[in-house]
């Protein structure tokens, strides 16, 4: 087994190939879901370049650039492409966080959600871009569509340890920029930062006229708050430490959490830009079918 290949194995996708049938076509269809124009056209017009991967098709190698530059680039017609499918992940520090009921940390969870909508992009011919992300940008990989593509993308996912603090609107503001042809943004975060910032964040994808998907993940003690002995907690992005008792403190915890989520939630909505919570004790294959069905139903 490849390095990258558990996270696309059963178990890790919480057994997508045994779903009900109807929430399996609901993931393995999902193009209709996550896009609203499934097809970008037939004709035969260039349409830009893309940088050669393993495994490509050495018959649209564009020598004249080659001969220019040194670098190899190969020609990307209309019709290769239905859209391009740029996923962005957090891997701040707090991303590691991981409670007893919960069989993966919130960064494990989410490379496990990138490998699956990557793998099922590319079945539906979409190109797939990736960039990581905590106060910086981390790993970039430029957009393509083939198989080669898609080892070199979860090679990259598999070797991503853990950064430093987030600082999202900075890097969003520069991955913008990046994305230089409109497509899906599919951001995966646990979105613990300044909702304010991380909303004008948000606001750089929508003014490039991408269309934004929000993943927040977060683990089931942070949504539950289940504690109830004498406890120390450790700030995982900074030195703080704090001894608490954890019953004083559940109900205003619970509230800012609300809080925070609800202004999020709301935001994303006056910007329509889909936004939904994922938690870590969820089975992944369901929690995306039953995501994607939603989202083809307001849709179509």
């Amino acid at each position: 087994m490849n390095s990258w290949q558990k996270y696309l194995d059963p178990q890790h996708l919480a057994k997508l190939q045994g779903l009900p049938l109807r929430a399996r076509t609901v993931v393995e269809g999902y193009l209709a879901g996550l896009h609203r124009s499934p097809y970008r056209g037939f004709s035969v017009e260039f349409a830009q370049h893309r940088e050669y991967s393993p495994g490509d098709d050495l018959r649209y190698v564009d020598w004249k650039v080659f001969g220019r530059t040194d670098k190899i680039y190969l020609k990307q017609y209309e019709e290769e492409t239905n859209q391009i499918c740029y996923f962005v992940l957090d891997v701040s520090a707090s991303m590691t966080y991981r409670s007893e009921p919960a069989p993966l940390t919130k960064l494990e969870y989410a490379k496990c959600a990138v490998a699956a909508l990557a793998y099922l992009a590319l079945l539906q011919n979409d190109a797939v871009a990736f960039a990581s992300y905590d106060w910086q940008l981390r790993e970039w990989l430029s957009p393509a569509g083939t198989a080669a593509h898609l080892d070199r993308l979860l090679t990259v996912v598999d070797r991503i340890s853990a950064g430093e603090h987030s600082s999202a609107k900075t890097v969003f503001y520069e991955l913008a920029q990046r994305f230089r042809k409109r497509g899906l943004v599919i951001i995966l975060s646990d979105l613990l930062d300044n909702v304010d910032e991380l909303l004008a964040g948000l606001k750089y994808f929508r003014f490039r006229r991408h269309d934004v998907i929000v993943f927040q993940i977060l683990d089931p003690a942070e949504v539950d708050f289940p504690f109830s002995q004498l406890a120390q907690f450790r700030a995982l992005e900074g030195t703080a430490q704090v001894l608490v008792d954890p019953r004083a403190i559940r109900r205003a915890y619970l509230a800012a959490l609300e809080k925070h989520t609800r202004t999020l939630a709301a935001g994303c909505r006056l910007h329509k830009i889909d936004y939904q919570l994922l938690r870590t004790d969820q089975p992944l294959g369901l929690a995306l079918a039953g995501y994607l069905a939603r989202r083809a139903k307001l849709r179509w």
